[in-house]
């Protein structure tokens, strides 16, 4: 690098940043473009079950994520108001079933907005795990015990241990530019 550039470089590095301050006055893009550039994210899609004082809650996520393998802790987003997360709250428990592609029908049962609690479990089969109503047919599911939950935005993030986990075999459902999808290539094998 030549004289010139390294001492433009360097004065770029030294540069102070804004005042944090300064930046939180800028009004920022609109809520449309920022939803135009969520629905770029590829996502899994999962469904996330509670216990409700009056039986099983549950809703469609496409934010899940990993957040740490030792101590195991997944986090999800969960809408700010929702029942579930009010369930989630108030029992300290939770299950996360990432759902395989052919389960588009159970994906939208869970997102919609007019479906009763009982209409979205309506014919699946559901056993109890640590007091958590656990979806089967699942490509994987954890059951997890609430950790944290912090609000952002209208949403809340909720971090959970995972106490009990299964992992089958098959194509996950994906979510992106706002439609389901799927991977294409081999299925990979079970791994636990």
């Amino acid at each position: 690098m030549n004289a010139r550039l390294r001492l433009v470089a360097d004065r770029a590095a030294t540069a102070a940043p804004p005042p944090v301050e300064a930046l939180h006055e800028e009004p920022g893009p609109d809520a449309a473009r920022c939803l135009g550039l969520y629905a770029k994210l590829a996502a899994g899609v999962a469904v996330v079950t509670a216990r409700g004082d009056d039986g099983p809650l549950g809703m469609t996520v496409s934010a899940v994520t990993s957040l740490s393998a030792r101590p195991p802790l997944l986090l999800a987003c969960l809408r700010d108001g929702s029942r579930t997360l009010a369930a989630v709250r108030a029992r300290r428990t939770f299950a996360v079933h990432l759902l395989r592609e052919e389960q588009q029908d159970l994906a939208g049962r869970f997102a919609s907005p007019t479906t009763t609690a009982a209409q979205r479990f309506a014919g699946t089969d559901t056993r109890q795990i640590l007091g958590v109503p656990v979806l089967a047919g699942s490509l994987a599911w954890s059951v997890c015990l609430t950790e944290d939950v912090r609000h952002y935005g209208d949403h809340h993030l909720v971090v959970g241990r995972v106490a009990a986990v299964h992992v089958g075999a098959g194509r996950p459902l994906l979510w992106h530019d706002r439609r389901f999808g799927s991977l294409t290539g081999p299925v990979p094998d079970a791994a636990g």
